[in-house]
């Protein structure tokens, strides 16, 4: 009888639970519902006419973040055709006001120090990952000095070297890697480019110790810190997470490292040997007359490795995939250097690198069309009116530009989305980069950029600095695999991937293999 009642007792408990649980869940179903109704409700009833309008979402907190972080050019266009160049969508939970069109890039990008502010947005996601006191974590003045230390060590001298060095990383990879073994066969279009970009950038820009630290800890290292633009740490960028502890200790072991460069170089009594960037900011002084600190050096140059490798493997990778798709490009390319430079190819160089027209518009609409940011972000801080319209962003709210939208755009890029890098020989596309007024916002005189649909790297106070570099490296990398290869698509595929736009850089989705056939050229 005890053994019975112990068995009726359990199972009196499990239906007590399971009726606990049922009732928990149709309670927790109920406020879901009653939210969801409270939402629409203050849309469809609660609108303010002095805000811009609300995109439409059934649930709170999420709003319209799915679809947007699945295609956001997809749902640009589609708020636009409904309700104007100017939206406002919630982003997890945050506000988030669209200004599309070169007014928007204009309104945002040039906006007022005082009015936007960068370093609320980006710093809880950059910071874990480049490091303290560089970049958006630090006041703006600081920051606008210390782009000015690496604009100004962008010289032309340092482009010049730059050429040779990131030629012979290609060719050595070529030789050397697994990838392109044989005369001809197929290879990883992601995965290879992303290694050949990231040891030019490393043996050009950052110098000789951190290249050859590529061949055995510093490519696992760099693993680990990219991990931390996973999409969680948009809103959980402290979270006591495995990646993210990785990536803790992988900056660590990575500002270490550039410190113990530094100090061998000033061991070795300060003789410069490169015009790497390792050495320009071992030189360089704030305005208060303090050297850079040799840690904000380590971070600086973390900073310049993340940021430049995300942008130049996605833009070089597209590259390579729009030639597999367009061989017949890929043989105008290689004409244009015999035309142009020599049937004997002689070495690239700096100065006969300008002179291939083509290469330029290749990178050029490889970055209209394949931009490597789609989305610029600002928090408000003081009521913004928008001039022409009733609206007044409030405080509340992030705002958001896409230069992106206008590079797709009809009105200025005729049949947009086909890639042509014949284009740029048109007025028409010279006209969308006409000149602009120049201003310096601490670093040097920069585009405004506030008629031009065309801002890959963007404008205003926090416009890409990378710009020369990008093409440099782009263009030499481009160049050297042209001379190298053959390109085509595999049978049976007639498009490029899709986009990943999952993380901060979108960049080509899965894995991407197309084929190569090596040329034979005898010199």
């Amino acid at each position: 009888m005890g053994f019975l009642a112990i068995i009726l007792s359990s199972l009196c408990e499990r239906c007590s639970n399971s009726s606990t649980l049922l009732i928990f869940g149709i309670g927790l179903l109920f406020l879901l519902s009653l939210s969801i109704i409270i939402n629409v409700l203050r849309q469809l009833i609660f609108k303010n006419p002095n805000e811009p309008p609300l995109v439409f979402h059934w649930f709170p907190f999420i709003g319209s973040t799915i679809s947007y972080g699945m295609d956001p050019y997809k749902f640009f266009f589609n708020c636009r055709a409904k309700y104007g160049d100017i939206f406002t969508f919630i982003l997890l939970g945050k506000k988030t006001t669209v200004y599309l069109g070169t007014r928007g890039n204009d309104f945002i990008l040039n906006g007022k120090l005082r009015d936007v502010c960068a370093e609320e947005v980006y710093s809880p996601l950059t910071t874990p990952v480049f490091g303290r006191h560089v970049v958006y974590d630090c006041p703006n003045a600081k920051l606008m000095e210390q782009k000015k230390f690496v604009k100004f060590g962008l010289t032309s001298d340092a482009l010049r070297s730059y050429v040779r060095l990131i030629t012979n990383e290609v060719e050595d990879f070529v030789e050397n890697s697994a990838a392109f073994q044989g005369s001809k066969g197929v290879f990883d279009v992601c995965k290879t480019i992303a290694e050949i970009t990231i040891y030019t950038a490393s043996r050009s820009l950052q110098g000789q110790e951190v290249r050859s630290r590529f061949d055995s800890t510093f490519a696992e290292l760099y693993h680990d810190l990219d991990m931390g633009f996973a999409p969680i740490n948009f809103m959980l960028p402290w979270a006591p997470l495995p990646h993210n502890q990785k990536r803790d200790a992988a900056q660590r072991r990575m500002t270490e490292t550039y410190m113990e460069i530094i100090r061998e170089r000033r061991a070795g009594g300060n003789k410069k040997d490169s015009e790497d960037m390792v050495w320009n900011l071992m030189s360089c002084t704030y305005k208060n007359g303090a050297p850079v600190p040799d840690e904000e050096i380590a971070h600086m140059m973390i900073a310049l490795l993340m940021a430049g490798q995300h942008s130049s493997s996605s833009t070089a990778s597209w590259i390579v995939l729009q030639l597999a798709m367009h061989p017949d490009i890929m043989d105008e390319l290689y004409d244009e250097q015999i035309c142009v430079l020599g049937s004997d190819l002689p070495s690239l160089t700096y100065e006969n690198l300008q002179k291939l027209d083509l290469h330029a518009k290749v990178i050029k609409e490889t970055l209209r069309i394949h931009a490597p940011i789609h989305s610029i972000i600002r928090a408000v801080k003081n009521p913004m009116p928008v001039d022409g319209t009733p609206y007044v962003i409030p405080t509340s709210h992030n705002v958001l530009s896409s230069p992106g939208v206008s590079a797709r755009s009809e009105e200025y890029f005729p049949n947009p989305l086909k890639w042509n890098p014949h284009r740029w020989d048109e007025t028409i596309a010279a006209n969308a980069e006409e000149d602009e007024e120049e201003i310096d916002y601490g670093y040097g005189l920069v585009s405004k950029g506030t008629n031009s649909p065309y801002l890959p790297f963007g404008a205003g106070r926090h416009r890409c600095i990378g710009e020369q570099f990008a093409y440099v490296q782009l263009g030499a990398i481009t160049a050297a695999l042209v001379r190298l290869f053959k390109f085509r698509n595999l049978p049976n595929v007639n498009d490029i991937p899709e986009t990943d736009y999952s993380s901060l850089f979108s960049k080509p989705a899965g894995k991407s293999t197309i084929e190569f056939e090596r040329r034979h050229i005898t010199k």
